[in-house]
């Protein structure tokens, strides 16, 4: 199966180059894997770039998630990831992806600095 990177993905999602945006989905058509990095990078660019709420980069995942052509990696850790972030949007996507990839290898808790990811169940602050 195919790969994408991160500007595919920011193609297929903010749609705002036409040329690019049927690009992308001509490639996808036969299906591609997302990696989990390009899919936390995504979500920052949609967040920092294009300055989307936290309500539409759920929707954004979520999109993700249901997409025919697409296949996430580790789809159950994503799954994760979003009801995290629905709960607490403050903590940031990608923060709550580290988080359910930490806990789904069976590493917990998380240590963190950050006090607000650090109240995040399965996290830890250091101190």
């Amino acid at each position: 199966m195919r790969a994408i990177d991160t500007n595919v993905l920011v193609r297929l999602l903010a749609r705002d180059d036409a040329r690019q945006t049927v690009a992308a989905e001509r490639f996808i058509a036969q299906g591609a894997w997302v990696p989990l990095l390009a899919l936390a990078e995504t979500i920052w660019v949609l967040d920092s770039v294009y300055s989307l709420p936290p309500s539409s980069l759920a929707r954004a995942v979520e999109l993700l998630l249901d997409h025919k052509q697409l296949v996430l990696q580790d789809h159950a850790v994503v799954e994760s990831a979003l009801r995290h972030f629905r709960a607490r949007p403050s903590l940031g996507f990608s923060d709550c992806l580290i988080l359910a990839i930490a806990h789904a290898a069976g590493h917990s808790p998380l240590g963190t600095f950050d006090k607000n990811l650090a109240r995040a169940t399965g996290a830890e602050r250091i101190a």
